[in-house]
C-alpha cells in the first residue's frame, strides 16, 4: 500500500515538486508538468511525453538530455487536461515543432489532440504518435485499439534521440511510428496497487493466481492462472511475445532489445532471476540482444506486477536505442554538460498572450465575467444540494468539483477582462481553468462548453442573439462529440441538447436573447427534471443504474440551475 502521504488530493503536486528539487540541473517545474532544466538546441524538436501520475520513472524521470524535453503529468492515473499538456508543450517547444507521445488511452488521446490543433492555429508544428505496444489488449489486426504500457520507454528514447541528433519534426515522427510498429509487450500481475489514501487497492488477484494481461492501471486481464516458477513466467512471457514478430524481421539472427519491466513492488533481484531465463530463450530462438533493461521502467504505484517488452531494430533503430541520455531515472552513454536554462526566461514563453479586441467586445466580455460570477454564485449555493443528488449512484463529488471549475474560471475570466481581453479571450481562459482545476470529465466538458461559446461571440463583435445561440449550439454539438454522451444516456446532454434546440428556434423566429434565453431556459428545468425517469448509460453511475432511477441527474441539474442563474445577467446586458 501507499504509506507515506499528506492530504491524499496534494500527493501527486507534492511528488512532482520533490522530484524537481532532487533533480534541478535536469528538471524544471512548469504548470501541468516538468520541462528540461538545460537549453536544447534551438530550432530543434521537442518530445513532450505524459499521462497520469503513478508511474515513474514515467513519465518526468524520462525528461532531459537525450529523452524528451517535457513531461505532462495528470492526476492519479487520470489523463492529463488539454491546458496541462498545452502548458508543458509551449514551455518545451525549441522552434522546430513538438511531438506529443504517449500511451493509447481515450483521454489522453482526446486531450493531447486538442493540444495539437491548438498549437498548429498558433503556428508551431505539432504531431501525435500514440504507443500501442500492450499484445494482450487487442488483436493485432486491431493494432491501433493496443494500449501502451512499459513500451512507451522505446518509442520516447529513439524519438528523443532523433531529435538531439537534429531530425526534422517528420522525421521524428517516422522514426516514432516505425518503433511503436517494431514494439511489443505483454504483462502479468500478482496483486493490485492501492491508491494514497484508499482503503483498499484497485483490484486483487486471488492467492496463489496470477492475473495476465494487465495493463499499468489494473485494467481487466484476459485470464487468470496459478503463479508459476520464474522460469515459467519467462517462458510464457517470451513465448507470447515470439508469436508477434513484427513483419519484415526475420527471427533467426534478429537484433532485439528486450526490457523487462516491474510495476512496483517486484523486487530487482526477482526480475534478475527472471531475465536470466529471458536472456537464454531469446539466444536460443536465435535473436542478438542490444543494450536490454531490466528494472521499474513504467510502474504502477505499489502494483505487483511484471512486464516484458521486445523492441526489434534495425541499424538505425539500433544507433538512436544506444545514443546517451540523461535524465533523473535514465542514463545510457556520456553526454556534455548542456547550459542551465534561466526560470526566467520560461516563465516568459509559458505566460499566455491577449489578443487585441474591439470596444464593443471589451463590453460583451465584461458581461461574460458578470455571467460566470452568477454562474459561481448559483453553484456556491446549491453544492451540497448537488452532491447529495451525484451520491445516489456516483461518488457525490459533483457539487464539490463544479465549486472547483467555476470560481477558478471566474478568477481566470477576470485576469483575462483586467487584462484587456474580447469576449472570446475571456471565456476561453474560463474554459481553460475551469478544465485544468476542476478535473475529470465534468471540467473537460464545461470546458468545451465556454470555449464553444466564446468562438461564437469573438473578439470583435457585440452580443447579438444569432452568434449566442449558434454558440450554443456548437457546445451541444462538440460536448456530444467529446463525451459520446446522447439524449437518453442521463448525462448533462439531456438538457444541454433542448436548451440549445429551443434557443435557436426561438432566436429564428425573431425573439430577442433575453425572451429567447428564458425560453430556453424553462425547457432545460423540465429537461433536468425528466432525467429522473432515466437510466444511465455511461459514466460512474452506469454500473448503479437501478439505484438512480428516481433521481434527476447532477450535470443535467446544475447546468438548468446555470441557465435559469444566468437571465438576470442577459437582462441587463441586452
Amino acid at each position: 500500500m501507499t504509506r507515506l502521504f499528506n492530504d491524499p488530493s496534494d500527493f501527486p503536486e507534492e511528488a512532482r515538486l520533490g522530484l524537481v528539487a532532487a533533480h534541478r540541473d535536469k528538471l524544471m517545474a512548469v504548470s501541468g508538468g516538468v520541462v528540461r532544466s538545460t537549453r536544447s538546441k534551438p530550432g530543434s524538436v521537442a518530445v513532450v511525453i505524459g499521462g497520469g501520475s503513478g508511474h515513474y520513472p514515467a513519465f518526468a524521470g524520462l525528461v532531459g538530455q537525450g529523452l524528451a524535453h517535457g513531461a505532462v503529468m495528470g492526476n492519479l492515473f487520470t489523463s492529463p487536461s488539454a491546458q496541462q499538456v498545452y502548458s508543458v508543450a509551449k514551455a518545451a517547444d525549441n522552434g522546430g515543432g513538438v511531438l506529443l507521445t504517449f500511451g493509447n488511452y481515450a483521454g489522453d488521446v482526446l486531450h493531447f489532440g486538442q493540444v495539437r490543433e491548438r498549437l498548429i492555429a498558433e503556428g508551431i508544428p505539432c504531431e501525435i504518435v500514440t504507443i500501442t505496444d500492450d499484445v494482450a489488449s487487442a488483436s493485432l489486426d486491431e493494432f491501433g485499439k493496443r494500449r501502451g504500457i512499459a513500451g512507451d520507454l522505446t518509442v520516447f528514447k529513439t524519438a528523443a534521440a532523433a531529435a538531439e541528433s537534429g531530425a526534422s519534426l517528420d522525421e521524428v515522427v517516422a522514426v516514432a511510428k516505425e518503433v511503436n510498429r517494431r514494439t511489443r509487450s505483454f504483462g502479468v500481475a500478482f496483486d493490485g496497487c492501492t491508491l494514497p489514501g484508499a482503503e483498499d487497492a484497485l483490484f486483487h488477484v486471488p492467492a496463489g493466481k496470477m492475473a495476465i494481461g494487465l495493463g499499468i492501471h489494473g485494467e481487466p486481464g484476459i485470464s487468470e492462472q496459478d503463479v508459476p516458477t520464474a522460469d515459467d513466467l519467462a517462458e510464457m512471457l517470451v513465448k507470447r511475445l515470439l508469436e508477434e514478430v513484427p513483419e519484415g524481421v526475420e527471427l533467426k539472427g534478429a537484433r532485439v532489445v528486450p526490457v523487462l519491466n516491474g510495476l512496483g513492488t517486484v523486487k530487482y533481484e526477482e526480475l534478475f532471476v527472471v531475465y536470466r531465463r529471458v536472456d537464454e530463450l531469446l539466444r536460443e530462438a536465435g535473436v542478438e540482444i542490444v543494450e536490454p533493461d531490466v528494472g521499474e521502467l513504467v510502474t504502477s504505484l505499489d502494483m505487483a506486477g511484471v512486464s516484458l517488452t521486445l523492441f526489434w531494430l534495425d541499424d538505425e533503430m539500433e544507433r538512436l536505442w544506444k545514443a546517451p541520455a540523461d535524465t533523473p531515472a535514465y542514463r545510457k552513454g556520456s553526454m556534455a554538460p548542456a547550459e542551465a536554462l534561466d526560470p526566467a526566461e520560461m516563465e516568459g514563453a509559458t505566460a499566455p498572450e491577449i489578443p487585441p479586441a474591439s470596444e464593443d467586445s471589451k463590453q460583451l466580455a465584461g458581461g461574460a465575467v458578470a455571467a460566470l460570477e452568477a454562474l459561481a454564485a448559483i453553484i456556491d449555493d446549491k453544492a451540497e444540494e448537488l452532491g447529495r443528488i451525484d451520491a445516489v449512484a456516483g461518488d457525490g463529488d459533483h457539487g464539490i468539483g463544479m465549486q472547483r471549475g467555476s470560481k477558478a474560471c471566474l478568477e481566470a475570466a477576470r485576469e483575462a477582462l483586467d487584462g484587456g481581453a474580447g469576449a472570446e479571450t475571456v471565456l476561453r481562459w474560463a474554459a481553460e481553468r475551469w478544465a485544468d482545476k476542476a478535473g475529470g470529465t465534468s471540467g473537460a466538458i464545461w470546458g468545451v462548453i465556454l470555449t464553444s461559446i466564446g468562438e461564437a461571440l469573438g473578439d470583435e463583435q457585440p452580443l447579438a442573439a444569432e452568434r449566442l445561440a449558434s454558440g450554443v449550439s456548437a457546445a451541444s454539438d462538440n460536448v456530444m462529440s467529446f463525451g459520446k454522451a446522447k439524449p437518453g444516456d442521463k448525462t448533462l446532454v439531456d438538457v444541454l441538447v433542448p436548451f440549445a434546440e429551443t434557443l435557436s428556434e426561438a432566436v429564428a423566429s425573431g425573439q430577442g436573447v433575453v425572451e429567447a434565453w428564458v425560453q430556453a431556459s424553462e425547457k432545460a428545468q423540465q429537461a433536468a427534471q425528466d432525467t429522473a425517469n432515466l437510466l444511465p448509460r455511461m459514466g460512474r453511475a452506469r454500473p448503479l443504474a437501478e439505484k438512480s432511477l428516481g433521481t434527476p441527474d447532477a450535470g443535467a441539474m446544475s447546468l438548468a440551475m446555470i441557465t435559469s442563474a444566468l437571465v438576470p445577467v442577459l437582462e441587463r446586458c441586452e
